[in-house]
């Protein structure tokens, strides 16, 4: 059989494709790629054998490459969503700060203010006090001095 300068297809390992170019063969695997040489490792009938194989075999390899591939895709979406969530809780506790802030003002606030009213009170019940000392005195005065002369005239 005369080989022409056109593409083969082999029914092996998957049915890759030769082409000859300049008298050479070069055989291509269903990735476009050139396929090596290999030979078959695993004991068996065809143990020892020579054969052309995907330049991306082992799948596994490829498939964990993937695999692998997709999980960092997962964890950087993950770690943006993540840092997302970071920015949003960071502004929560920026916006509390800011709110305990203004409470332990007017805690101060109303503090000084419950000392002044707490100063009023006192006060004011002095000023109660003074004032039932006065009434008191306003009655109780005139019935000593009346108990008071009273008392002069009979021993006079």
């Amino acid at each position: 059989m005369a080989m022409s300068n056109h593409s083969q297809h082999s029914t092996g390992s998957g049915g890759f494709r030769s082409s000859r170019s300049k008298n050479e063969r070069q055989v291509l695997c269903y990735h476009d790629e050139v396929a090596p040489f290999r030979v078959v490792r695993f004991n068996g009938p065809t143990a020892g054998k020579r054969f052309y194989g995907c330049s991306y075999w082992p799948v596994n390899e490829v498939n964990e490459i993937r695999d692998l591939q997709y999980k960092c895709s997962e964890k950087d979406t993950e770690i943006a969503d993540l840092e997302v969530n970071n920015n949003m809780l960071e502004e929560k506790v920026k916006r509390q700060k800011e709110i305990i802030s203004k409470q332990e003002d007017q805690i101060q606030e109303l503090a000084i203010e419950n000392t002044e009213m707490r100063e009023g009170l006192l006060s004011a019940k002095s000023d109660r006090t003074l004032a039932l000392a006065l009434v008191v005195s306003w009655v109780f005065l005139p019935l000593f001095f009346c108990l008071f002369s009273l008392v002069m005239w009979v021993v006079m």
